[in-house]
Formats: structure tokens, sequence, C-alpha cells
């Protein structure tokens, strides 16, 4: 019983650890993933790196045509989008 007893200090830690720093970490990333699968053509942006631009095409293999000035367009990766300044409407 008192093996044990040294024992519970180290589990409500790690309890604590996972409630307060690993559980929400996994929330967030959930949230970018769903952002980033729900980019569409049109939808204003902001990359890691900082740049604004809209979205010209989302291709299929995980890259994104990013419009930042006109005729200016950039590939990126979809994940490095930071987050989606505008939504467009869904066409109907």
């Amino acid at each position: 019983m008192e093996a044990f007893a040294q024992f519970v200090p180290l589990i409500l830690i790690f309890a604590i650890m996972y409630f307060l720093l690993i559980r929400p970490q996994q929330k967030k990333v959930k949230e970018h993933q769903a952002m980033v699968a729900a980019l569409r053509r049109g939808d204003q942006v902001v990359t890691q790196g900082g740049i604004v631009g809209k979205v010209a095409k989302v291709k299929e293999d995980g890259e994104l045509e990013i419009e930042i000035a006109d005729g200016v367009k950039v590939r990126v990766i979809q994940h490095t989008i930071a987050s989606v300044v505008s939504k467009t409407e869904p066409a109907k």
C-alpha cells in the first residue's frame, strides 16, 4: 500500500498535464484541420508566414494557389494557412 501511495502524486501530475496541456492542444489541431478542409475558392486567408491573399484554386494534393496581387499567384501547402479572414458564400 505504501508503494502505491508514492505513485499517487505522479498520477495526479500526469492527469493535470493531460487536462491543461495535451487535451487543449488536440482540440486546437482538430479545429485547424477542419478549417483547412473547409477552404474553397474565394476565401481570404493568412498564411503562417504572414502573406494575405485570396484562394484562387484548391488542388487535390494538399496545395492551394493563392492570389496575393493582381496576376500574382503563389502555391502554398494547405496546412500553412494560419487563419481565414473572410469566407465566401457557397454556390447554389
